[in-house]
């Protein structure tokens, strides 16, 4: 589909709206940035985004959680997602504007956030002719930039008669850095179901895209993530004296090194896959030999079978290993979060939306990344897009800035999966 007719005047209009908005949202992610906040503690980060939005009376969802309606009281809807947690890393940017917390957004959320701003109060100004602007939440006509609210809605209003075709929805989300998973918890509590969202759409900063290139693929995109805990137990004594205990640790090691083969051995090659293990605790005196020995890590796939298979795999390589050195393994699968799905439908109607923003469009990026954004799939054909950032530096590191210039595109990506998901109403 070639982007034409009344939703090309729309989409004119909001692109329009959105550069009125920037140099304000840039400040925004600025204020956001410095004062981030650890997941489920996000209060006055989505206080700060709801008052934003003209929704500062917006009703608590989640625990710290927001959703704020604009447009259309009744009907579909479109919900976007952006992400209100930072993560426990301490920030080394030396940015001007640098988080003052000990949290740091080092994953783009505060680009999510800035950005969603800016597109929803671009939004706000489109209201049907001849009539007061019913999309407008009360207390945003006032925080308009000056002549915006006059500017622009005239001419919107005569390309869109009835106002915006589908309101929008701002989902501000807790808790995507941590369980209790916020987006679990905002599905669970029916009040995104209750707004009839017939698309939910997010774009997240990838580091690994070029800049001015969005991903836009169809079909699983993000990995469903198990986090485990092996547990092995021996028996202790002393480390001159190994022939008179069952050494927990290094059955631990052999259980390490044995869990790879899941990928290597028991997986199929052409699936994506991933065991890794990040943390290992045992004793604390080298000259003695500890009773149990403890390893965590998360097992990744993409394909929900493999999924079974490795949990599988992975209780009987502990149990055997273990055996062999005469201890006992113990295995505790947490299961997080599902594999992340794009709808086809909206996949493509995304990309000739995106080209029309001047944006390079790939439509092959996969990850083993995981992103609790999967979860809205269980309301509405879900839609995750990737923005590059092309920079040396990965996500949820201590340098991670990416420019002030990704909070328009991150806003323009946003309105182009709007517009697709409209597209198919």
């Amino acid at each position: 589909m070639t982007p034409g007719g009344e939703l090309a005047n729309l989409a004119a209009g909001l692109s329009a709206g959105l550069a009125g908005e920037l140099a304000g949202a840039v400040l925004l992610r600025h204020e956001l940035h410095a004062g981030a906040e650890l997941s489920g503690s996000e209060n006055r980060t989505a206080a700060r985004v709801a008052a934003a939005l003209g929704a500062a009376d917006a009703a608590v969802v989640a625990g710290t959680g927001r959703i704020v309606r604009i447009g259309p009281r009744d009907g579909p809807s479109i919900a976007i997602r952006a992400e209100l947690d930072a993560l426990p890393i301490p920030e080394q940017t030396g940015a001007p504007w640098a988080s003052r917390t000990g949290a740091m957004h080092a994953c783009g959320h505060d680009v999510h956030l800035a950005a969603l701003v800016a597109l929803g109060r671009a939004a706000a100004a489109v209201r049907p002719s001849g009539g007061p602007s019913a999309g407008l939440p009360a207390g945003l006509a006032a925080a308009m930039p000056d002549g915006l609210a006059a500017a622009m809605p005239d001419g919107l209003a005569a390309a869109m008669p009835d106002g915006l075709p589908a309101a929008l929805l701002a989902v501000l989300q807790p808790r995507e850095e941590a369980t209790p998973s916020g987006a679990r918890d905002i599905v669970a509590g029916g009040e995104l179901a209750a707004q009839r969202p017939r698309a939910v759409l997010a774009v997240h900063l990838q580091h690994q895209l070029p800049a001015g290139t969005v991903a836009a693929p169809a079909g699983t995109v993000n990995a469903a993530c198990d986090d485990f805990e092996i547990r092995v137990d021996g028996t202790g004594g002393h480390a001159g004296y190994p022939h008179l205990v069952a050494d927990p640790v290094l059955a631990l090691c052999q259980v390490v090194v044995a869990v790879q083969q899941i990928v290597s051995r028991r997986t199929d090659p052409t699936h994506a896959a991933v065991v890794s293990v990040g943390a290992l605790e045992a004793g604390r005196a080298p000259n003695v030999i500890p009773p149990a020995a403890v390893a965590r890590g998360t097992l990744r796939a993409l394909d929900q079978a493999d999924r079974a298979a490795m949990h599988a795999a992975l209780r009987e390589i502990v149990a055997h290993t273990c055996r062999a050195h005469g201890c006992r393994g113990t295995v505790t699968i947490d299961e997080g979060e599902p594999a992340l799905v794009n709808d086809e439908a909206l996949a493509a109607a995304s990309r000739p939306w995106l080209r029309a923003a001047g944006f390079a469009v790939e439509e092959s990026f996969r990850s083993c990344g995981a992103d609790d954004f999967a979860r809205y799939a269980d309301v509405a054909p879900t839609l995750m897009l990737f923005l590059g950032t092309g920079g040396p530096l990965p996500l949820h590191h201590p340098e991670f800035l990416p420019s002030d210039d990704t909070v328009g595109q991150v806003a323009a990506a946003m309105l182009a999966g709007y517009l697709g998901a409209v597209s198919l109403l």
